[in-house]
């Protein structure tokens, strides 16, 4: 094995297990709620538990990465993650699961900025554009393929295997990682502890009340106090970005046209695909009846275009830009959703959901490859690292408060009215990002050095 074949297996294998555990909970959310209770506020705290820790210790991961190594980084997160899925493994209760799953989010954040970052500084120019399209096809796969293995694991023996199969690329992934080395630690790398906190803390004030709001309500203290709280600490952080010595989000990456456009982008897509994600997942379970296994394969034909075409979408873009790629994908997406109003109470998947799989399959391979290579593109490679946390946290971040704001979105229900009204949120967030992408995005930009 080359050694750039070694370094692409390990981004894959290392943000494989991150994006997975990302989405197997989707389809074992039922079984959760049944074994230990909590109904859709519990079953939103899974989900956004890990996203947090995920969303906000990124940023510190990718100034971690970019000083201290890439292997590292990877070996910490690893470890950290594979010991987490073991605690939610064994979770007696929902406030353990949650902690458990704060955990593995704080620990997943160390895998997926430093396998871009990996990639980035291993391959350059059109060979750098197919790799990260193999790495496009196999992580967003990961995302995809999820739910097909956390329902086969609800039906046949428990969701909590479902967290169980992490030790197996995780082990592999840590064989292989022996062979990489890291350069000599930079003598200034420095991290925002302060920033990190701000970050963290801000975002989960914002989560809690976007989740409980609808329990009780948008004037209650217990939602006004952490609301606040989250916003006025989320705006710390953000102005201490501004003047810390290593901030962990550097807002001069922003100056960047194609890194800003193609952020703003991924707000838009990814909180679509989180609140897609979350709401086929439980309504095909508990609005139409599907057992957990057959929730997980209606999302097969997304995988399967995935890994047949992302690759060859990533060398494509590379060699004609990616603007038309970002433009029509996430329509594509939008209009595959929108198909999912044909979903009624006399419910059939080969003609009310199949073909909107097949569309939204179709847009997400068009999207994710270009958008990615796109705005670590638009980066120096020496600060790929913290572009990749950077661009990765803005995904997680527009993901929790997609799912934080589900019970407002489908007003507090997921019956079938509540099922369709997130189908035309999530459209509208597609084209929002489409849009977004037509009137920002430059064509072959070049990589811009903004430190």
């Amino acid at each position: 094995m080359t050694h750039s074949t070694r370094v692409l297996w390990i981004a894959i294998l290392a943000s494989f297990v991150s994006f997975l555990d990302g989405t197997v909970v989707n389809v074992a959310l039922p079984a959760i709620d049944r074994e230990l209770g909590g109904g859709l506020s519990t079953q939103q705290w899974v989900v956004d538990g890990y996203l947090i820790t995920l969303g906000a210790l990124m940023l510190v991961a990718g100034s971690v990465s970019d000083a201290f190594g890439r292997a590292l980084v990877l070996r910490i997160g690893l470890v950290g993650f594979g010991v987490a899925s073991i605690a939610i493994a064994v979770a007696p209760d929902p406030l353990i699961l949650v902690i458990a799953r704060l955990a593995q989010g704080a620990a997943g954040a160390f895998l997926v900025p430093s396998s871009l970052a990996l990639i980035t500084s291993t391959f350059s120019g059109a060979a750098q554009a197919k790799a990260i399209g193999t790495w496009t096809s196999f992580t967003t796969g990961a995302m995809v393929v999820g739910p097909v293995i956390g329902g086969a694991l609800v039906d046949l023996a428990s969701w909590r295997l479902a967290f169980l199969i992490n030790v197996i690329p995780i082990g592999v992934t840590l064989w292989l990682v022996r062979g990489v080395r890291d350069p000599e630690r930079r003598p200034d790398a420095r991290i925002d502890v302060l920033g990190a906190a701000l970050c963290t803390f801000g975002l989960g004030g914002l989560v809690f009340a976007f989740i409980e709001q609808p329990r009780l309500g948008w004037g209650h203290p217990a939602i006004v106090v952490p609301l606040v709280a989250g916003a006025v600490m989320f705006a710390l952080f953000l102005l201490r970005q501004r003047t810390a010595r290593s901030p962990i989000m550097p807002l001069d990456l922003f100056r960047v046209r194609n890194f800003w456009t193609g952020n703003v982008a991924t707000t838009f897509v990814y909180a679509a695909l989180a609140l897609n994600g979350f709401v086929v997942a439980i309504y095909l379970q508990e609005g139409a009846g599907l057992s957990a296994t057959l929730a997980g394969l209606a999302s097969l034909p997304v995988t399967i275009l995935m890994i047949l075409l992302s690759s060859r979408v990533g060398a494509l873009a590379g060699r004609w830009g990616a603007r038309w790629f970002m433009t029509v994908g996430p329509i594509l997406m939008g209009i595959g959703s929108l198909l999912l109003l044909t979903v009624s109470d006399d419910f059939n998947y080969w003609w009310q959901v199949l073909p909107s799989m097949i569309v939204f399959g179709l847009g997400l391979t068009i999207t994710v490859s270009p958008l990615t290579s796109t705005i670590l593109g638009a980066i120096d490679p020496a600060r790929s690292g913290i572009a990749s946390a950077v661009n990765n946290a803005i995904s997680r971040v527009a993901g929790l408060i997609a799912v934080a704001a589900i019970g407002t979105i489908v007003g507090g229900s997921l019956d079938l009215e509540g099922f369709h009204r997130a189908c035309i949120v999530v459209a509208v967030l597609l084209a929002a990002g489409g849009i977004v992408s037509w009137l920002g995005i430059r064509t072959r930009a070049p990589a811009a050095d903004v430190g």
